[in-house]
């Protein structure tokens, strides 16, 4: 027996996690942004929605070259996530004004959203 395959379906699917996966990467682009502007903080709440959105729709991306931009996203937020939180002695250390540390991490971050974003834009996976 032939299984059918329906491409509307699957073509829907796939332009539904699209659709998704950029609002995740302009939720992440925003706090990016403020991050590395000065006197630009958006809420954290932007970053955690974003981060929810990709733990829930993740495994509707299972199998699609999607799923890699999901897990880009997720790793992202939680490696810099960790390295905030093992520089934040040195955010102390600078009395709260100044903290190369935490402008690096800032700088990597959205260097890996926009890396995402370009390759989500060319309907690719992101080389890792």
């Amino acid at each position: 027996m032939n299984d059918i395959i329906d491409t509307d379906t699957s073509n829907r699917k796939a332009e539904g996690l699209k659709t998704v996966g950029w609002i995740s990467y302009l939720l992440h682009l925003i706090v990016a942004v403020a991050a590395v502007v000065p006197a630009a903080q958006p809420s954290l709440l932007l970053l955690v929605i974003a981060l929810v959105i990709d733990l829930v729709k993740r495994s509707d991306a299972d199998g699609t070259w999607q799923a890699n931009h999901f897990s880009w996203r997720i790793r992202s937020v939680l490696w810099a996530g960790v390295l905030y939180v093992v520089t934040f002695p040195f955010f102390l250390l600078g009395l709260f004004l100044f903290n190369p540390a935490w402008i690096l991490i800032s700088v990597w971050f959205l260097y890996r959203i926009v890396r995402g974003m370009v390759a989500m834009n060319s309907n690719r996976a992101v080389d890792a």
